[in-house]
């Protein structure tokens, strides 16, 4: 279930098919014919983003008029389609009317809309993911004892001691292990590495 993923916005089910077909393809899963529904799509969303990013609106007279239809604050300066559609209150189809854009299907909209909307939040997502997969690349050491480093929490000392994680992130997952608790062992780890060097 996406409600219980630990990168929920990452995991959604909208974009399922964009994150699985290719490996479904890859494995003999996925139909030429699904697989070309899969790649117009994905080419609709592209085309349509960059549209959007390519289109600069100023704050003339008639484009006033347009933010008044549209419900939205008058422009200050020029911006982009994309970055009006980042406005709460704004949605494509809505745009699409005021500035003759090109009519999309609907699941192509939705997609749109989402990683314009939610992009800066999407991001950090994915910069979070890239951490913990560093955290999992750091291995820690078998010989190591938790209770010797000074800053640990008694609790902490105790489940890493009792689990003996193989890497950092699995570390970072145990119950009663805080991010402080990371950060320590992080230290630890480094001037462990100096001494021996």
């Amino acid at each position: 279930m996406t409600s219980r993923a630990e990168y929920r916005l990452i995991l959604r089910q909208d974009n399922a098919d964009l994150r699985l077909t290719e490996k479904g393809r890859d494995i003999g899963l996925v139909t030429s014919e699904r697989y070309e529904r899969f790649a117009a799509k994905r080419t609709a969303i592209d085309q349509t983003l960059e549209l959007l990013k390519s289109i600069q609106i100023t704050p003339l007279p008639e484009i006033q008029e347009k933010m008044a239809a549209l419900g939205t604050a008058e422009l200050r300066t020029g911006i982009t389609l994309y970055d009006l559609l980042k406005r709460t209150e704004v949605g494509y189809e809505a745009m699409r009317l005021q500035f003759a854009l090109p009519e999309i299907p609907a699941l192509v909209r939705e997609q749109v809309e989402i990683s314009i909307k939610y992009e800066g939040y999407i991001q950090k997502q994915i910069e979070q993911v890239e951490r913990s997969a560093k955290l999992e690349a750091k291995r820690l050491p078998e010989d190591i004892d938790y209770s010797q480093i000074s800053g640990l929490a008694l609790e902490a000392r105790q489940k890493l001691n009792k689990i003996q994680p193989l890497s950092v992130g699995q570390a970072a997952r145990i119950s009663g292990v805080s991010p402080a608790d990371i950060s320590i062992l992080m230290v630890h780890l480094e001037q462990r590495r100096g001494r021996k060097e």
